[in-house]
């Protein structure tokens, strides 16, 4: 259980890594005039974020693993428990260091040639501003068509704030699969903030967290065929996640600190909540259990 838990969480975590990497770059190119941007930060910044995702997956993983196998449950939530705890905390402990390691700066590939045109969209009717020398200077003369609008002609931009379309890259991701993905980094960005703010509130929220997706077993045992199992568990996970991210907007934090006054802080409501809706979980499934021990004894 151990070593199918560690390879796939390493699985999960490098493969994530890489495909945010790459997705930064693109929306990091999409951008004009771009800021030197340097591969270290690109590579925190999505080791981060595949670090939520592959913690997310690899338990959901695991649950199902052990349910097929047979394991002993209590035992298997252990190892799941212990294993989720000592990898996030390795890995961002070295995250979090890894960003003070000076790194050098990476410059940005010229895309276009003189008269480059950006759209701000990819529809008819749109407003579009032509480069008249390109990407190498970004803020030099440009012409901008505005839709019912003669041409408007600039010289320089450089002491203005208007800021450039960016450079119009096709995306026609449906919209579930941007939603998970904005869930993720906001569960990234929570994981990174609970870090710098000390060991204690990391852990403190970190396991609450994997206290409660380690109580999920039942969700992927409601009937014989795994494939199903499966896909229950990634809308009982998704649920979680969404539900995550609802506590931790500013709105929700400031209605529990108001409940929670004078007891705790605001940013312990999320993992108190987490940690009790494992427990009722827990305890659910421990009763399902002595139920079906007793039913088959008769």
């Amino acid at each position: 259980m151990a070593l199918f838990y560690s390879i796939n969480f390493l699985i999960a975590f490098l493969a994530a890594t890489g495909f945010r990497f790459l997705a930064l770059g693109v929306e990091w190119a999409r951008h004009l005039p771009q800021r030197p941007e340097t591969f270290l930060t690109l590579a925190i910044t999505s080791a981060h974020w595949a670090l939520s995702m592959a913690l997310y997956s690899t338990i959901l993983l695991a649950i199902c693993y052990a349910a097929r196998r047979n394991y002993f449950a209590p035992m298997s939530i252990i190892c799941i428990m212990t294993l989720s705890m000592l990898l996030s905390c390795g890995i961002s402990f070295a995250l979090y260091h890894w960003k003070y390691v000076p790194p050098a700066q990476t410059s940005g590939r010229q895309m276009g040639e003189d008269g480059l045109i950006l759209s701000s969209t990819l529809h008819r009717n749109e407003t579009a501003v032509i480069l008249l020398r390109g990407t190498a200077e970004p803020l030099g003369p440009r012409v901008s068509a505005i839709p019912d609008r003669p041409l408007i002609f600039q010289e320089s931009t450089a002491n203005t704030s208007i800021s450039l379309p960016p450079v119009p890259f096709g995306d026609d991701t449906p919209w579930f699969v941007q939603s998970l993905l904005i869930d993720i980094r906001l569960n990234a960005d929570q994981f990174r903030n609970r870090f710098s703010e000390g060991f204690f509130s990391f852990f403190l929220y970190s396991g609450a967290l994997i206290f409660l997706l380690s109580s999920l077993g039942f969700a992927i045992k409601i009937s014989v065929w795994p494939l199903a199992n499966l896909f229950t568990g990634v809308i009982v996970f998704r649920g979680i996640l969404a539900a995550e991210t609802f506590l931790n907007t500013p709105e929700m934090q400031n209605i529990l600190g108001a409940f929670f006054i004078n007891m705790f802080p605001a940013s312990m409501a999320a993992p108190l909540i987490f940690f009790c809706a494992g427990i009722v979980v827990h305890t659910y499934s421990i009763l399902v259990y002595i139920s079906k021990k007793r039913e088959s004894y008769d």
